[in-house]
């Protein structure tokens, strides 16, 4: 893999970065870790210098909290996001973490914000880039898209003379993660579903695999992700990128929060950017193919779910329920494959095609 046009430590600090990755061997990633810990005990606040991010100098040691855009205008109002920022006292990797994208998912939101806070800059290797509401204004007013109507999670790479969302996203590409290392997106179920926790990854590539399994959800589910998507085009430059989805939209769920926290820490011990030790990761199952269970033509009605998510399911069988509430007409949801459930809808009207259980399954070797 390449890291064409951003400034990382495979340039600064040598190969730490690239030993920490390889997925067939723990003795190299320990002695990346060792790598990075000789860096930071021979590179003073001064030699490893401050970072310049968006017209701002934050020096080693430090953290600061600030606007991506300083201006005080009608339009910036619309553009602006808050940037956290915490620079190592040494040298190390720089993880970027990005989540309000869709500015409904607010557990992502708080996931940042609290993983954030809880970082020393005195203790920390390397550097912590945290936007925690990129839909700023998305998340002021619950809407999972922006001012312009448009999806912000495809609008990336961007560009400077685009939409909005082209706009905002090619700020964020341009201004920020050319600084990344690696990066983790965090984000929620949408429209009224729930999302067992998992990490979403390109495990084709083994340093994105490593990431995944080292953020400790337990699930895996493989894919590039859709064109666009911050995920997917921080990948082609070159940036090792994860999403960490769990729960359900417009609102604050404490255990979806602290479990994306804590994995957090889990990648931050695994670059070595601390001192904690590396928690026992559980074993991952690794889903290389998911499908949505949908509503049938024809079928719309109330729907009422039985299976819950965790649930493994065998083809046939029953989930949940659909009543025409107007010829009290019933139709029975099944199983179209064999698998896990990893997201599903609440109990809710529904109209054909609408998607209800989305089942996850491992394809043999």
């Amino acid at each position: 893999m390449t890291n064409v046009g951003k400034s990382s430590l495979y340039s600064k600090g040598g190969s730490c970065f690239r030993l920490l990755t390889p997925a067939s061997s723990a003795l190299m990633r320990l002695g990346a870790v060792m790598c990075l810990a000789a860096i930071a005990s021979t590179a003073t606040g001064e030699e490893w210098g401050s970072i310049q991010l968006l017209e701002r100098d934050v020096p080693a040691g430090t953290s600061q909290r600030f606007a991506f855009v300083p201006d005080r205008t009608f339009e910036s109002s619309y553009l602006n996001m808050p940037v956290f920022v915490a620079r190592g006292a040494a040298a190390g990797p720089t993880l970027c973490l990005t989540a309000g994208v869709h500015g409904d998912e607010l557990n992502g939101v708080e996931i940042a914000r609290r993983a954030f806070s809880r970082i020393d800059p005195k203790t920390l290797r390397g550097t912590v880039i945290a936007l925690p509401a990129i839909n700023a204004e998305g998340v002021r007013t619950g809407n999972r898209y922006l001012s312009d109507r448009r999806d912000l999670n495809r609008a990336f790479p961007g560009s400077a003379g685009g939409s909005v969302a082209r706009l905002i996203a090619h700020m964020v590409s341009t201004k920020v993660l050319v600084h990344c290392d690696a990066l983790v997106d965090l984000h929620t179920a949408s429209n009224e579903r729930t999302n067992l926790p998992q990490i979403r990854a390109d495990i084709s590539d083994p340093e994105i695999r490593e990431l995944a399994i080292h953020f400790g959800t337990g699930i895996v589910i493989a894919g590039k992700g859709p064109d666009g998507s911050l995920r997917r085009e921080a990948a082609k430059a070159g940036i090792p990128s994860i999403i960490y989805e769990a729960g359900a939209p417009h609102r604050f769920q404490e255990e979806e929060i602290e479990r994306g926290a804590t994995g957090i820490d889990s990648v931050m011990a695994y670059l070595g950017m601390t001192d904690r030790p590396e928690r026992e990761i559980p074993e991952s199952r690794v889903y290389e193919r998911s499908r949505w269970v949908r509503v049938p033509r024809g079928k719309g009605g109330f729907f009422f779910p039985e299976a819950r998510l965790g649930t493994i399911v065998k083809k046939g069988e029953a989930l949940g329920n659909i009543v025409d509430p107007l010829t009290d007409e019933p139709h029975t949801v099944v199983a179209s494959v064999d698998g896990e459930i990893i997201g599903m809808a609440f109990s809710r009207p529904v109209l054909s095609g609408y998607a209800l259980y989305h089942v996850a399954w491992h394809t043999a070797d």
